[in-house]
């Protein structure tokens, strides 16, 4: 068979809906300056959809740092990989800062988050030693433990009975291949908002050994009292053996970082692919990230006004009878039950009447006849806002109930 025939025949389970909702459900073209009303389709949106927690995207400051940056250095600047051409006293620099405002020994920058991840798992461990892993861990946490020839063994989301387990079982597995074991969890879950249950894992540590990996991409910038993330929320910041941020949530930017023990740091900076055989995040984004890393640590009132929204929003949401799951973090998930045909139509009310933009979820990344609407609380949104959010979706919620949308649904089907 020709390998291309499969993109005929086989979209994959997203493809299959290209040719009904490009350009509106997939693939939308949101315009304008990035802040919580932009422009879709020739009309102004209020946006929910933007992972700008803080703001700081188009800030004045960083704008200006970004520009200024971007006329010294250009894009280009410095050419190649890290270890061959591509290394400065500026990503230097910002390493050591990061590494001080995480309260670890070193840090060091990746180009991408995600490929990042997937070369911290791939760099970790070999087929001797073992993975435990949260069973909604991220994609880029799966697509790294693709690439292990070793065992892994997964653990029902955030299910510490289980996790205890699994441990038990890899401890077993790892006392016959002489290998170890890594423990990989999420900070803030990004679908659903709970987060990992860090103070729990580092507890296990006791009776199992162990490491933990934390991908803390939604709580590095919004969760603990300085904003150093979620294992700083549950104060376990020391129990925490590697650590992994993003600049593209809280940072607004491109970029990420890994952080550890010196030891572990330097084995990463020889042996993670996607840096060494990939080029250096570009200057202006290393000057930018360090901007935007001060105004995170010495202007605490972004993250104070992203909460007062979060706060706001859901407590608004729960009043109206909404369910928002389990979360604990800014990522404001709302469930409803439907079908897809369903959430088509609420999806098209909610922008075309409502003129609210917020992602939207179904099977197969949610449960069959679960909706699962993403609202991101932002600095920039206002109380007003979340006022008019809130009577939106309590209108959505009734509607749903009142069987509206799937009478729509069997009219357009008739007709």
């Amino acid at each position: 068979m020709d390998v291309f025939q499969k993109c005929e025949v086989n979209m994959g389970p997203l493809g299959q809906y290209a040719h009904q909702g490009e350009g509106y459900y997939l693939f939308p073209k949101l315009e304008g300056p990035i802040s919580n009303k932009m422009i879709f389709q020739g009309k102004e949106r209020l946006v929910w959809s933007l992972n700008n927690y803080l703001g700081l995207a188009n800030h004045p400051v960083i704008r200006k740092a970004d520009a200024e940056a971007a006329a010294e250095w250009g894009l280009a600047y410095p050419m190649g990989a890290r270890m061959m051409s591509g290394h400065t006293k500026y990503h230097e620099e910002l390493e050591r800062q990061l590494a001080a405002f995480v309260n670890r020994e070193a840090a060091y920058l990746l180009n991408y988050g995600y490929q990042g991840m997937v070369s911290i798992i791939n760099a970790m461990v070999d087929r001797k030693d073992v993975i435990v892993y949260d069973s909604e861990a991220h994609a880029c946490i799966i697509d790294g433990m693709r690439l292990h020839f070793g065992k892994r063994f997964v653990y029902p989301h955030n299910d510490m009975e289980k996790l205890e387990r699994e441990l038990g079982r890899a401890t077993k597995l790892v006392e016959k291949t002489g290998g170890g074991i890594l423990v990989i969890t999420e900070g803030v879950y990004g679908m659903s908002g709970d987060l990992g249950k860090l103070d729990k894992i580092v507890e296990l540590k006791k009776k199992f050994n162990f490491r933990v990996l934390v991908d803390d991409a939604h709580g590095f910038g919004t969760m603990g009292p300085s904003g150093a993330g979620t294992d700083e929320h549950f104060g376990v910041q020391d129990e925490i053996d590697i650590y992994f941020g993003t600049f593209a949530k809280s940072m607004a930017g491109i970029g990420g970082f890994v952080a550890s023990n010196k030891n572990v740091v330097k084995y990463l900076q020889y042996n993670m692919r996607s840096q060494v055989f990939a080029k250096s995040l570009p200057m202006p984004m290393v000057i930018g990230a360090m901007k935007r890393l001060e105004m995170l640590k010495n202007e605490p009132e972004h993250r104070e006004k992203l909460w007062t929204i979060v706060n706001a929003l859901q407590k608004g949401l729960r009043e109206k009878g909404l369910n928002l799951g389990r979360t604990e973090s800014p990522v404001t998930p709302v469930m409803l039950n439907g079908t897809a045909g369903e959430a088509t139509q609420i999806t098209y009310d909610l922008r075309e009447k409502y003129n609210i933009f917020c992602s939207i979820v179904v099977y197969p990344v949610v449960p069959k006849n679960v909706i699962l609407l993403r609202l991101i609380p932002t600095a920039v949104h206002t109380l007003e806002d979340v006022e008019y959010t809130v009577h939106a979706f309590g209108e959505i919620k009734r509607k749903l109930e009142n069987h509206e949308y799937s009478e729509k649904i069997k009219e357009q089907t008739v007709s």
